[in-house]
């Protein structure tokens, strides 16, 4: 997994086969990421790198991260449920996310033309931080694994990307999940899946396809 900002710009996050090649998805959006760095580090905000991707923290405190994903890419607010959204311009990354918040992107005059609203967000989500308020979490719909509990704490990037997925596909993995006795077997599964999970791919989706 990638450690470095720099190294993620040239390479990518490392968690999946298409790292440090052409296809690799931080290449689909240099010049979107190249800006939406610029403005997030005009913010005061501490740079490093979690999870493989570049993330933006206030008093060792998460406050927003930037990413690439096939379809698009974007700027996502950990505590994104929090903000006023004054101009509607938040989406969610899931029906099921219940924090984070994100705008996305597909081209680079998208995120000129509302530079101003972008680095406003960025503001006030670092007064939430700095009044230290919290999501007021409500229960799961559906029970999780507790190993797959602990790798969304572990990596907010992955719990987003899970989120995305359809209803379908998130049963699907749940299912996978949840079948083995032994803790071991649920986290090795877990695993393995999660560059699918990362790319959009459900778990019966190679399947169908071969199918056609």
């Amino acid at each position: 997994m990638t450690q470095s900002v720099d190294i993620y710009f040239a390479e990518g996050c490392g968690r999946c086969p298409l790292g440090k090649t052409p296809d690799c998805k931080v290449h689909l959006w240099t010049q979107e990421l190249e800006l939406l760095r610029e403005i997030v580090l005009q913010s005061g905000l501490q740079e490093t790198c979690k999870w493989g991707v570049p993330c933006y923290t206030y008093n060792d405190k998460n406050v927003v991260m930037i990413s690439a994903f096939k379809n698009y890419c974007c700027i996502s607010f950990f505590k994104g449920a929090l903000l006023q959204d004054t101009y509607q311009l938040l989406t969610q990354p899931g029906p099921n996310s219940q924090a984070v918040r994100l705008f996305q992107f597909t081209k680079l005059k998208e995120i000129q033309v509302i530079q101003n609203h972008i680095e406003a967000y960025i503001q006030e989500a670092i007064e939430i931080e700095k009044a230290g308020l919290e999501i007021p979490f409500k229960k799961e719909l559906e029970p999780l694994p507790e190993e797959l509990v602990q790798k969304f704490e572990e990596d907010p990037s992955l719990k987003s990307a899970f989120e995305s997925l359809t209803p379908g596909r998130q049963r699907g993995f749940l299912l996978h999940f949840s079948q083995p006795k032994q803790s071991a077997t649920r986290i090795s599964r877990i695993e393995k899946c999660t560059p699918m999970i990362l790319s959009g791919i459900g778990l019966h989706d190679k399947y169908k396809s071969t199918k056609k």
